[in-house]
């Protein structure tokens, strides 16, 4: 400390510069081929549901999802307005991806140009354009984080807890042949595979056994043979959400970032899994915070 001298003002520091501003995940020209690879535009008279609350999609009326050209889309919940959609935007995805019951009413509140996509439209899309599955993803992880960011592990409800499961047989089979024994790794029961707060560097394919998802010590996601956990934080580089601890003996397949995208990008199925399971995960710790 002898060599420091008070008497002389300190010189003052080099302004830092400013952080810069995170990149917006949603790419609406993306958004606009992905939708025009699959469909065309349609004109939609003033007053026309699109999607109405709680509905479900049947055997003839397949979800679809919609992207806004024109017009004026506006968004309620029991009948109370939370929102609107705006032109270049896209809705209805969550439910259409996941095969689950609408969250929202929406209403065109004036005439509209909107491309829709069934489930077959939207997996020829993919095939054509499979990075929109990336963005697509990093849109609901930023929407996860954001829920977890309000100390969701005070609020979340004692439930049961379904198992994850995403990759049919073949498709799980066809994994671990691609990726080779070097992919592959045990574990025994009790295991932490990796911890939230934590640098995410592995997502991880559950071959055998069953893998316990947490938050803040709650527990959040089951994920059993042909499950995937792990992902987020490859898609949005961020650090981990939740802690990964083996409830039984475990084989798993260990896939790095590079390994990651290019399974994405290269199979439209393997992208389409990840979305319904990431869109049911957002789902399921929404339903679950207080």
């Amino acid at each position: 400390m002898d060599d420091l001298d008070f008497s002389k003002p300190a010189r003052p520091r080099p302004a830092q510069p400013a952080a810069p501003a995170p990149k917006p995940v949603y790419n609406a020209a993306m958004a606009l081929e992905f939708f025009r690879a699959g469909g065309k535009a349609e004109a939609v008279a003033a007053g026309t549901k699109f999607f109405e609350e709680d509905q479900r999609a049947g055997f003839f009326d397949r979800d679809k999802m919609y992207l806004l050209l024109e017009g004026d889309v506006g968004l309620s919940v029991r009948g109370k307005p939370v929102g609107s959609v705006k032109i270049g935007e896209i809705f209805g995805e969550m439910a259409a991806i996941s095969d689950s019951a609408r969250t929202a009413t929406a209403l065109a509140r004036t005439t509209c140009r909107v491309i829709a996509l069934d489930d077959k439209a939207f997996r020829k899309a993919l095939e054509q354009k499979p990075e929109f599955a990336l963005m697509l993803m990093g849109m609901m992880i930023e929407r996860l984080r954001a829920m977890l960011a309000r100390q969701i592990g005070d609020g979340l409800s004692e439930e049961a807890v379904a198992e994850s499961r995403i990759l049919d047989k073949d498709m799980l089979q066809a994994l671990a042949k691609g990726l080779g024994h070097e992919a592959l790794a045990r574990h025994g029961a009790g295991t932490t595979l990796f911890r939230e707060g934590t640098a995410g560097v592995l997502a991880y394919v559950v071959l055998e056994g069953r893998v316990a998802v947490t938050i803040q010590g709650k527990l959040v996601q089951r994920v059993g043979p042909g499950g995937v956990f792990g992902e987020v934080a490859l898609v949005d580089q961020a650090t981990r959400a939740a802690t990964a601890t083996t409830e039984t003996d475990c084989a798993l397949i260990a896939i790095n970032r590079a390994v990651f995208i290019k399974l994405v990008k290269g199979n439209p199925d393997f992208g389409a899994a990840l979305l319904g399971a990431l869109a049911q995960r957002v789902r399921f710790v929404s339903s679950r915070v207080r």
